[in-house]
């Protein structure tokens, strides 16, 4: 069994970093795509509302077009069915707000409830990994629709037309698979690949190889998630051939040539043939990953149970946050709320990094929202324009860091307030300014009170459990005939425990207050259970 440099035993405290928060990051390959389809899908919905004089419903209807945000990374089948998901979501959490808020006029009530939500929808998009804008979208939509006025005989009608929007967004987000049906899983390798030509060029000698090393391993990673959810077999064996390339480099970079792999990056991001590599060495892992993903996946409510702490955090954060909002008199603490709920990643240097970006890309973007309103303050059209617009530069300019894309959000969100009726700028701005100042430091102070100090023992106990089921394993395979049905259960126990050391070493990563993860034991016990996993496809056969 291989042994890693024991992690000291004595918990120590991350520094919260500064350096590289605010760093403006290169645009994604297709930075252009989630861009476009976010305004295909807002503006009709929201054209149609201004030829008819009812722009006041456009929260609804944006409730269902800001689905149009998820899933592009997916392959189209997947996408399919997580955008579907999105949106039942989306309108599910928007009818409890509705209901909540014709049934009670307690701000007090409403923030508790809006918070309680925040966290089951933190929740469940991490638990079922759905990326980016996470929990961030629909919690803006249902805490704003608790403080909207409403009656309860009204909410069918605003539900139907969150629907209707959200089934457009849904055939926004499928229309590209009609001229590229695999172009996310081919971008998504091909961006392996360039980023471990990257790795492979500073012959793991250079300055600054560790952070191209990260970076590829990130890349490679990334890779894997669309590869698996892909129906065309022969589609993602020859992608997953490439893949395995990919992680080639990153384990002898000074033995790749960089050039070739970018030649396969090039073919890849064209509408040409899949280039087709043969790696024998690769098999094994290949039919290791195989039976990993042929296993069943685990039952949602087990993927939830690491995320409880993060959940804690995030109600209590954000019922903190509206409730001080509440107490300062403003009259939106739903945005102080979202503030709250925004800052929430796996860890705390990570919500630490993401509170520093939120309150810089608000503090701009209330400068830029002071620029542009008296242009919206026009007429409903230059509204409804000016949003698209900055709809649409929130979205190009995210991915480069999360500040950047705020500084267009911020004056999207307080130009929405303004669909009912055009309201006082220096208001908007002041209040705007305090709830994200509030939201911020009251978020962050509850992400430092609810700390996850067990996370360190979580992966050593999977870790061990890999290890044990691995052995189990592979006394089997070593027995010329096993028990009926015994190394088919141990190669189930063995799926398990795999996959649930990943799933545990990434919500591990990071938290401030732990012992140093041991990533490199990590790595190789993976690496072994695919290849046990492996060998009990070879005894099947």
């Amino acid at each position: 069994m291989s042994r890693a440099t024991p992690a000291p035993a004595t918990p120590r405290v991350h520094r919260l970093p500064l350096a590289g928060v605010l760093r403006v990051g290169r645009p994604a390959d297709i930075w252009f795509k989630p861009a476009l389809s976010v305004v295909a899908s807002v503006a009709p919905p929201n054209l149609t509302l201004l030829a008819l004089g009812r722009l006041d419903l456009a929260m609804y209807t944006m409730a269902g077009s800001l689905c149009a945000l998820y899933a592009h990374n997916r392959p189209y089948a997947a996408r399919a069915r997580a955008l579907a998901w999105v949106v039942l979501g989306m309108v599910g959490g928007l009818a409890v707000s509705l209901v909540t808020a014709s049934l009670t006029g307690s701000a007090v009530v409403l923030v508790t409830v809006g918070a309680l939500l925040a966290a089951a929808q933190k929740a469940l998009c991490d638990a079922t990994r759905i990326g980016p804008p996470g929990n961030v979208v629909p919690t803006f939509i249902t805490s704003a629709a608790l403080f909207a006025p409403g009656t309860l005989g009204q909410v069918p009608a605003h539900l139907a037309l969150a629907l209707a929007a959200g089934g457009w967004a849904w055939l926004v987000g499928m229309a590209p698979g009609l001229l590229r049906p695999h172009g996310p899983e081919r971008r998504a390798t091909a961006g392996a690949l360039n980023a471990a030509a990257a790795y492979a060029v500073t012959r793991g000698t250079a300055d600054g190889h560790a952070r191209a090393r990260a970076a590829a391993a990130a890349a490679v990673q990334a890779a894997w998630q669309p590869l698996l959810a892909t129906g065309d077999a022969r589609t993602r064996r020859a992608l997953e051939r490439l893949v395995v390339r990919a992680e080639v480099a990153l384990a002898a970079p000074a033995d790749t040539d960089p050039g070739q792999l970018r030649t396969w990056a090039r073919e890849l991001t064209g509408s040409g043939p899949i280039p087709q590599v043969h790696d024998p060495a690769a098999a094994d892992e290949l039919l290791g990953v195989d039976v990993e993903l042929a296993a069943p996946a685990r039952p949602l409510w087990q993927r939830l149970g690491p995320l409880a702490p993060i959940a804690v955090r995030t109600a209590l954060g954000c019922a903190l946050a509206g409730y001080a909002s509440l107490a300062l008199g403003i009259g939106r603490p739903y945005w102080a709320l979202v503030t709250a709920a925004s800052l929430y990643q796996a860890n705390i240097r990570l919500t630490w990094s993401r509170g520093v970006q939120r309150v810089v890309g608000n503090l701009v973007g209330v400068l830029l929202f002071a620029a542009v309103v008296p242009l919206a303050h026009l007429g409903p059209a230059a509204l409804v324009l000016c949003c698209l617009a900055l709809n649409f530069g929130a979205e190009a300019l995210m991915g480069r860091n999360y500040w950047l894309g705020s500084v267009c959000v911020t004056p999207m969100a307080l130009l929405i307030t303004e669909f009912t009726r055009f309201q006082e700028p220096g208001q908007l701005i002041t209040e705007r300014i305090v709830d994200t100042l509030v939201g911020a430091l009251v978020g962050f102070l509850a992400a430092v009170a609810v700390t996850n100090r067990r996370a360190g023992d979580r992966v050593e106990h999977a870790l061990t459990a890999v290890e044990r089921s691995r052995e189990h394993t592979a006394r089997l395979l070593a027995e010329p005939a096993p028990a009926p049905g015994a190394l088919e259960a141990a190669r189930r126990s063995l799926v398990a425990a795999l996959a649930d050391l990943r799933a545990t070493a990434d919500a591990a990563s990071g938290e401030w207050w732990q012992r140093a993860l041991p990533q490199e034991r990590v790595v190789r016990v993976e690496q072994a259970g695919h290849r046990t996993l492996a060998a009990t496809v070879g005894r099947r056969l």
